[in-house]
C-alpha cells in the first residue's frame, strides 16, 4: 500500500511539472504575440504618417530622417516599445521611389537572435 501511495505521488507531481511547464510555454507565446502587434502596429502607424505626408516621403528615408521631427519620434518609440540588446538593429525605413519598406527589430532578454516585422507600401500622392 505504501509503495502505491508512493507511486500516486510521483505520477501526481510529474502532472504538476508538465502543467507548470505548459504554464510557461504559453507565457512565452502570450508574450511574443504582443510583442509581433506591437510591431505591427508601430510599423503601420508610420506607414499612416507617410500616406499623410506623401509630398514629403524622401524624407522618411533613413539617410534623411534625423532631419524629419515625426520619423525620429516614430524611432524613438520604437525603441522605448519593444525590447532590444546590444546587437539587436535599429528600426529602418528603406524609400525606393513610392514604395516604402519598413523594418522593425527586438530581442528579449536571453534570446540569441532577434526577431523582425517588415511592411512593404505603396505610397503616393493624390497627383500621382
Amino acid at each position: 500500500m505504501l509503495l502505491e501511495a508512493l507511486i500516486g505521488i510521483l505520477l501526481f507531481s510529474i502532472g504538476i511539472l508538465a502543467l507548470l511547464g505548459m504554464q510557461g510555454i504559453a507565457m512565452r507565446a502570450t508574450i511574443d504575440a504582443k510583442y509581433r502587434s506591437e510591431a505591427s502596429f508601430l510599423a503601420n502607424e508610420i506607414v499612416g504618417t507617410m500616406w499623410g505626408d506623401a509630398d514629403n516621403l524622401a524624407n522618411y528615408n533613413d539617410a534623411q530622417c534625423a532631419s524629419n521631427a515625426r520619423c525620429t519620434a516614430w524611432k524613438a518609440r520604437v525603441q522605448a516599445m519593444l525590447p532590444a540588446i546590444a546587437g539587436t538593429p535599429p528600426p529602418s525605413i528603406a524609400i525606393a521611389t513610392r514604395q516604402a519598406t519598413i523594418t522593425v527589430y527586438w530581442q528579449r532578454q536571453g534570446e540569441t537572435t532577434y526577431s523582425r516585422h517588415q511592411v512593404v507600401a505603396q505610397i503616393f500622392r493624390s497627383t500621382d
